[in-house]
């Protein structure tokens, strides 16, 4: 998985944490430090767009270039930060990936559809980050504004549930984003 090809670099925030003093963030050094010795919590988002009957109409996945040189599908993903709630972790992930006018859906208590927990070693879950053990709490979240890929992200891509839901497209989604994608689908009742 890859919580971003750039390792953290914007993760702009303008909640809790006080983004002038880095307050809650850790340095490279203390990041891969901490990554050798301990989980690290991490919230990923399926963006959908749903009807005026609440009917899902499209998912958005994000294209990015990644660290080997590969284009990949990626769901939205990201750190959280000490001291940060996961509503804004979530907020913050979804604006820094979709834009400022995404106008995400979140609620005022989040219920993750999914916890996810990756390993560096490949096989122990569907789910791989080769950097760190991390655990990921993983929602679905409608967005109703205008959205645009931002920070590393080449291009978003709206696709209907059976579209995301083709072979093609989930091979394109490396380090377990595929079967987060499913589990998500199937949670809103699409057969899998």
């Amino acid at each position: 998985m890859s919580f971003g090809s750039s390792g953290f670099a914007g993760d702009d925030y303008t909640g809790g944490v006080d983004v002038e003093r880095r307050e809650g963030w850790l340095s490279r050094e203390d990041l891969e430090s901490m990554r050798g010795r301990m989980p690290i919590l991490y919230v990923d988002a399926v963006p959908i767009r749903v009807d005026g009957s609440g009917a899902v109409t499209a998912v958005g996945l994000l294209l990015r270039a990644r660290d080997d040189g590969t284009i990949a599908r990626e769901l939205v993903s990201g750190r959280v930060l000490y001291h940060e709630r996961v509503r804004d972790a979530l907020m913050r992930h979804l604006e820094k990936d979709l834009g400022p006018v995404a106008l995400p859906q979140v609620p005022p208590s989040p219920q993750p559809f999914t916890v996810a927990e990756y390993f560096p070693t490949p096989g122990v879950t569907p789910f791989h980050d080769p950097r760190q053990h991390a655990v990921s709490l993983a929602f679905i979240v409608p967005v109703a504004g205008d959205c645009a890929p931002q920070q590393d992200a080449l291009d978003l891509s709206w696709l209907t549930p059976q579209e995301a839901l083709m072979v093609g497209i989930l091979e394109e989604m490396p380090g377990g984003h595929g079967v987060l994608l499913r589990q998500a689908l199937s949670h809103l009742g699409y057969a899998v």
